[in-house]
């Protein structure tokens, strides 16, 4: 079993940028794929980027190619969320999760941290 902790959210402007972190404990941190998610009010929490436990396989949804990017550090167990060109409809809490499975659909994802709140305002 793995514990997640998120940090680096926060208040920026349009186009401005941010690093999300994960801190992971417990478990095998590098045994497991990492995921990024969010969810903004009154939405269901959909999938932003994946990364295998090799840190290779990325993979983004298509809103946020190109201006996030997604990293991980086994050695400090740690996963990143480099989030760059922010806009308006970027705005939600983010999580990190934690999975065997390498997927997007975040109900196969067992363990999450407890969000971070991005916020961009125009």
């Amino acid at each position: 079993q793995v514990q997640l902790v998120e940090s680096g959210g926060g208040l920026v402007q349009t186009g401005g940028s941010l690093r999300l972190s994960c801190a992971a404990s417990g478990g095998t941190f590098s045994t497991y794929h990492m995921g990024w998610f969010r969810q903004a009010p009154g939405k269901e929490r959909e999938f932003v980027a994946r990364v295998m436990w090799t840190g290779g396989s990325i993979d983004y949804t298509d809103s946020v190619k190109g201006r996030f990017t997604i990293s991980r550090d086994n050695a400090k167990k740690m996963a990143y969320l480099q989030m760059n060109s922010l806009r308006t409809e970027d705005t939600a809490v983010y999580y990190c999760a934690a999975a065997r499975a390498l997927t997007v659909d975040p109900t196969l994802y067992p363990y999450w941290g407890q969000g971070t709140q991005v916020t961009v305002s125009s």
